[in-house]
């Protein structure tokens, strides 16, 4: 076994796996010769970096759980539906989420509420920060099955470590007691430690109605709303709009 070899199989032995690729396509290729012992040195451990940074992000999107695969360069803000540009690209930093701050987008459905959030939470797995996207039916169905099977602290803890949740279409369908209650354990847990984005075609002025219980919804909308940036979108439905250009 060649000295090269030897140096390969050490490094995948350590899992250095980017290392090793740049280092078998340097000498593979010829250009291991052309550098210097600190340029090769540089050379490997950047595609080390950029190896792990890249496998990590990949495992920031999976574990998200994205309905759709959504970026910031995908928004269409020649659309007239209430979304400033400069506004909105402001948040493309994350230091929203480092500040804990939330967002609540509202509008009739179509608008591309769902599609701009999951576009924010694709940047905040770019800038290195933990999500995930639940949509809220399902999940608080999901979360009420997961009490009968003594699996709720575990969902909760899981909450706990992400730095971002997206909330999409609230108040699909009205609250029964342990979704209100659940919500109001999820905003609570990350209230000023966390950053929520909420995606509903209710107004925030009716939120009371759809949540249920008064008191409830008080203790709800008094750990989201006064601490979140509100879009309120107008205008047709996207999906109509691009289905006429074509």
């Amino acid at each position: 076994m060649n000295n090269n070899q030897a140096t390969l199989n050490k490094m995948d032995s350590m899992r250095l796996h980017g290392m090793a690729r740049a280092f078998r396509s340097s000498f593979e290729s010829g250009v291991k010769h052309s550098f210097t012992a600190d340029e090769l040195l540089s050379h490997l451990i950047d595609a080390e970096w950029d190896d792990r940074a890249n496998r990590k992000l990949s495992r920031y999107i999976k574990t998200a759980r994205f309905r759709y695969q959504a970026s910031i360069e995908e928004i269409d803000f020649g659309i007239d539906r209430g979304l400033d540009k400069n506004m909105f690209l402001r948040f493309t930093d994350c230091r929203w989420i480092e500040e804990h701050k939330n967002i609540i987008f509202t509008g009739p459905t179509g608008i591309g509420k769902s599609f701009i959030a999951q576009a924010l939470g694709y940047q905040a797995c770019l800038n290195g920060f933990r999500t995930g996207y639940f949509q809220c039916m399902k999940y608080f169905k999901h979360l009420n099955f997961s009490r009968n099977e003594n699996k709720y602290l575990k969902e909760m803890k899981h909450l706990q470590k992400l730095d971002l949740i997206i909330l999409d279409d609230l108040g699909l369908e009205p609250f029964d007691t342990s979704s209100r209650l659940s919500l109001l354990e999820i905003l609570e847990d990350r209230y000023n430690r966390a950053s929520t984005i909420i995606v509903s075609q209710i107004p925030v002025s009716s939120w009371h109605k759809i949540i249920g219980d008064k008191t409830i919804a008080d203790a709800i909308c008094d750990r989201i709303v006064h601490s979140a940036y509100r879009i309120d979108m107008k205008g047709e439905s996207v999906r109509k709009l691009y289905s006429n250009r074509t």
